[in-house]
């Protein structure tokens, strides 16, 4: 994205999130889906910064509940910046190597796959990598760590943007030869593009990313869309409700005339009837072409998003408050039936998934309010497109942790 003290009272599947709705079991034909586990690429205003205030990792018992709801998949955000300090051909800081460890071994120890994300955006401490053998000896280093964890992904960095595009496939292509090289040869590696890895503009942008190669034959297309007006992910209104389906059409078409496929590693929805339409017809069309659509992760968990219009941290977030139930017919290696669903958009899901790829039908979004008041601790005080609360309640300050979200601290 362009940028709990609450003890569950209920598990995921006996919720209660709204009026019940009923769901016709069905089966998903992705291989994954999941969700973002944010926090430790926070405050990267202050590197290396300090553990519990700056940044944080996620909860493993809140990753445990996703899991339990059916989740498969968890991206782990973290800075280079931390991970290997002054270059990036140094050596890792024990201590963040050791949480980001103890992070990914927790989510594949449950049988799902963990995505290490350097959340840099193509950057080192600011500046554009341009070397690709500095960003080789960083995948070394990383990809060593985790050569013999099978459930491991690697993607090569997050949201490349304004950047020329031969480095960006250079280094996505130094990336995926270090990961190889390092001895990691069985595991996935997903690889992002320019411009914010966009679907909605990959074909105009990321054309020549076709011409990564993989030895391994396991390479992926990591693509990221969100559904607001400029497609920054940093409002909860959506164009309309088939805005999920016309971003990714030229995406889905480009990957099956090249034989490639994707993930679509970010993406979310406020929690509205224009939102969930626009979502659920996005994931529907994903899933009529599974054939290179292998799934999507959610953005974005963890334990400071507060009051994030995409919150789905367990037990308060909002949009794991209101749309867990209408993503959990797309979760991998099962089915769903449940009698709880979340408000007006939700729509019942048939038996089968249709073949018949087209869109649904349009409904435009009405205008965002913008907010007033206070906002409490934990709570989202400013970042790009916010329009609620800019002040904290005593003693917390508004601060920093990303271009896209400020919290009171």
């Amino acid at each position: 994205m362009k940028f709990s003290n609450v003890i569950l009272a209920a598990s995921a599947s006996s919720l209660v999130l709204a009026a019940p709705k009923s769901k016709t079991k069905r089966t998903s034909a992705f291989q994954w889906f999941g969700a973002n586990e944010s926090g430790a690429e926070f405050g990267n205003q202050n590197i290396p910064g300090t553990l519990g205030t700056d940044y944080t990792w996620p909860d493993t018992s809140t990753i445990q509940t996703l899991r339990n709801a059916g989740m498969n998949i968890f991206r782990v955000p973290f800075l280079m910046e931390r991970l290997v300090p002054n270059q990036m051909t140094g050596s890792p800081d024990p201590t963040y190597l050791a949480d980001l460890k103890s992070t990914v071994n927790f989510i594949t120890g449950t049988g799902a796959y963990a995505v290490v994300d350097p959340h840099n955006y193509g950057r080192y401490y600011n500046n554009i990598i341009t070397s690709t053998s500095d960003f080789a000896a960083f995948w070394t280093t990383v990809a060593s760590q985790f050569a013999s964890n099978p459930r491991v992904i690697f993607d090569t960095n997050n949201e490349y943007n304004n950047m020329d595009q031969t480095l960006v496939l250079n280094l996505n292509q130094a990336a995926i030869n270090a990961i190889r090289a390092a001895g990691a040869t069985s595991q996935y590696i997903f690889a992002e593009g320019n411009s914010w890895t966009g679907a909605w503009t990959w074909t105009s942008v990321n054309d020549n990313m076709k011409q990564l190669t993989d030895p391994s034959n396991k390479l992926v297309y990591e693509m990221h869309q969100y559904l607001d007006s400029d497609g920054s992910g940093t409002s909860d209104q959506c164009v309309n409700s088939t805005i999920g389906y016309d971003r990714i059409v030229s995406a889905t078409q480009w990957l099956q005339a090249n034989g490639k496929v994707a993930f679509l590693g970010e993406f979310a929805g406020g929690s509205n009837s224009v939102c969930e339409a626009a979502v659920t017809g996005m994931l529907d069309y994903m899933e009529q072409n599974s054939d290179v659509w292998l799934g999507a992760e959610w953005w974005a968990a963890g334990p400071w998003w507060g009051n994030y219009i995409y919150s789905m941290e367990p037990p308060s977030g909002i949009a794991y408050q209101n749309y867990l139930s209408i993503l959990e017919p797309y979760f991998p290696g099962g089915s769903y039936s449940g009698g709880t669903g979340s408000g007006s958009g939700s729509t019942t899901t048939t038996a089968t998934t249709t073949t018949t790829k087209v869109p649904p039908t349009s409904t435009t979004s009405s205008a965002s309010s913008t907010g007033t008041g206070v906002a409490q601790h934990w709570g989202q005080c400013g970042g790009q497109g916010w329009t609620g609360p800019t002040t904290c309640v005593s003693p917390y300050t508004c601060q920093e942790l990303n271009p896209y979200y400020y919290q009171c601290l």
